[in-house]
C-alpha cells in the first residue's frame, strides 16, 4: 500500500475534467426536439397550466440534463476512483463484465460496482449486480480455486449505515473513499480540486445550453403552436402518442 498525494488527483482531475463538460455540451448539441417531446407527458404540462411553447421547451431540456449529467459525472467519478486506487493498491479497470475495479489488499481480491450515490438501482438491477459478482468470482477463481474475493457496492455519494448485505459490502461516500484509498478524509478533499476551470466551462455550457432552447422554441412554435401563438395540444398529444 502506498500513501496517496493529494497533487496526483489534482492533475488528474486537471487533464481530465474537461472530458465531462465537453460531454455535457456535446449531449445537448446532439439533443432532437422530436426525441425529447416523445419522453414526456404531454398531459401532464396541460394539468400544469402550461401556456409557453419556451416553459415546456425548458422543462424538457432540463429533465433531460439532470438525468444526463448524472450519468456522465457518474461515469467521470468511476475514472478517479480507479486512478486513485490505482496509485494506493495497484488496482485496475475490470475486464469482467459488471466490475468496474479490481485489486488486492491483506491476501483478498476485491471486486467492485461502482455508482454515483446509495439509491441506484431498483430490486432487479440489484439482482442483476449479485449475478454479476458471482459470475465474477467463478470466472477468478477458474485461475486461482483459493482466492479470497470480497464483492463491493461503492457509492460515491451518500450514505448506508449497514455495509454488510451478506454476499457482498455497500460503502458509500466516506466509506467508499477511504475503502479505495485509505485515506478517511478523501471525500472531502477531492471536493475542491473538482471545481477546477468550473467557472468558464459552465459558461460554454450556458451558451449551448441557451442556443438549445431559442432552437427548440423556433422548432415548436412552428409545429405545435396556432398562428396567434395558442399551443396546439391535440397536434402535441397525436406527435406523441398517435399510433400512426
Amino acid at each position: 500500500m502506498d500513501s496517496l498525494r493529494l497533487k496526483d488527483v489534482t492533475q488528474y482531475v486537471e487533464d481530465n475534467i474537461g472530458s465531462f463538460h465537453e460531454k455535457r455540451i456535446s449531449s445537448l448539441d446532439s439533443l432532437k426536439l422530436s426525441s425529447v417531446l416523445k419522453r414526456k407527458n404531454p398531459y401532464l404540462f396541460k394539468a400544469k397550466y402550461v401556456l409557453t411553447a419556451e416553459e415546456i421547451i425548458r422543462g424538457l431540456v432540463d429533465a433531460h440534463i439532470s438525468s444526463n449529467e448524472e450519468t456522465l459525472f457518474g461515469d467521470w467519478l468511476e475514472g478517479l476512483a480507479i486512478f486513485i486506487n490505482s496509485k494506493v493498491y495497484d488496482g485496475w479497470k475490470s475486464g469482467i463484465q459488471g466490475i468496474d475495479l479490481e485489486f488486492d489488499n491483506n491476501g483478498k481480491r476485491y471486486i467492485v460496482n461502482i455508482k454515483s450515490g446509495p439509491n441506484w438501482g431498483n430490486s432487479s438491477q440489484i439482482a442483476k449486480m449479485k449475478d454479476d459478482f458471482k459470475t465474477a468470482q467463478r470466472t477468478l477463481r477458474t485461475s486461482n480455486s483459493r482466492l479470497s474475493i470480497v464483492c463491493v457496492n461503492g457509492c460515491c455519494y451518500g450514505r448506508d449505515n449497514k455495509p454488510d448485505k451478506g454476499d457482498y459490502f455497500k460503502y458509500c461516500g466516506q466509506r467508499f473513499w477511504e475503502f479505495i484509498s485509505g485515506n478517511s478524509n478523501l471525500y472531502t478533499e477531492i471536493i475542491e480540486p473538482l471545481g477546477h476551470k468550473a467557472k468558464e466551462r459552465n459558461e460554454d455550457f450556458k451558451q449551448a445550453y441557451s442556443n438549445r432552447i431559442n432552437i427548440f422554441t423556433k422548432e415548436f412554435l412552428k409545429q405545435f403552436c396556432s398562428d396567434n401563438g395558442a399551443i396546439n395540444w391535440e397536434s402535441l398529444v397525436q406527435f406523441n402518442s398517435s399510433i400512426k
